[in-house]
């Protein structure tokens, strides 16, 4: 029983990494706006990691018994414009990127339709139309999500801790970068096991939709 979990859940690895490697293309379609987006990432990233260090400085610089006013108020200002740049670029990333994820769901959509098109008529009637419909709503709308975390939810996280760690390696003792680094491994341990277990209660969850759905617009179809 248990060779047969861990079989199938190899097979569903195996799946899950297919299925990203068959989005690679429809990034290399745009990899001009792809490298752009990146880039508005990184810059939104570098913003973000900054805001807390000008954030000290302006205290410092307030905590001064005769600090210059002048100072504090460029400080401020230049928090301001770091708080504006973290969101400015994170929204022309996303503009930038839509096109791409957009793209990306049409020729997918597209090719399975044209696919189930091009099958035999045996196949058609043997198969529930509802689940085949809904599998592909569910398949496309997945898209968007997987490109969107992939590249701006899993690189951007992985970015931000690497530069929160140098941050508290060089300002700090290496006992709070260390401490932060071995947290993070003990999240990402947890989070890795919940989301499996997760994605069994998911696909069953799915396998049940798709039944119900099946039997409904067969219901229609063949109301006579």
């Amino acid at each position: 029983m248990h060779s047969h979990s861990h079989s199938s859940s190899e097979q569903a690895t195996r799946g899950d990494l297919k299925a990203l490697r068959s989005l690679i293309p429809y990034l290399m379609e745009f990899k001009g706006r792809v490298i752009l987006a990146m880039t508005l990432l990184i810059f939104a990233k570098l913003a973000n990691v900054t805001v807390p260090l000008v954030l000290k400085q302006i205290i410092d610089a307030l905590d001064k018994s005769h600090a210059v006013l002048v100072i504090p108020v460029f400080l401020i200002l230049g928090y301001g414009a770091l708080r504006l740049f973290s969101t400015l670029f994170g929204e022309l990333r996303d503009a930038v990127f839509a096109k791409v994820t957009q793209r990306a769901i049409r020729r997918v959509a597209l090719q399975v339709f044209e696919h189930l098109h091009s099958l035999s008529l045996r196949f058609h009637l043997d198969k529930q139309t509802g689940g085949v419909s809904r599998d592909i709503e569910r398949g496309t709308r997945g898209i968007g999500f997987l490109l969107n975390f992939m590249l701006f939810n899993i690189l951007p996280t992985l970015l931000e801790i690497g530069l929160v760690a140098a941050i508290l390696l060089n300002k700090y003792n290496a006992w709070f970068a260390g401490i932060t680094f071995v947290t993070l491994v003990c999240y990402i341990a947890f989070t890795l096991y919940v989301t499996e277990w997760r994605m069994g209660v998911r696909r069953f969850m799915n396998e049940l939709d798709s039944r119900a759905n099946s039997r409904a617009i067969d219901s229609l179809l063949n109301y006579e």
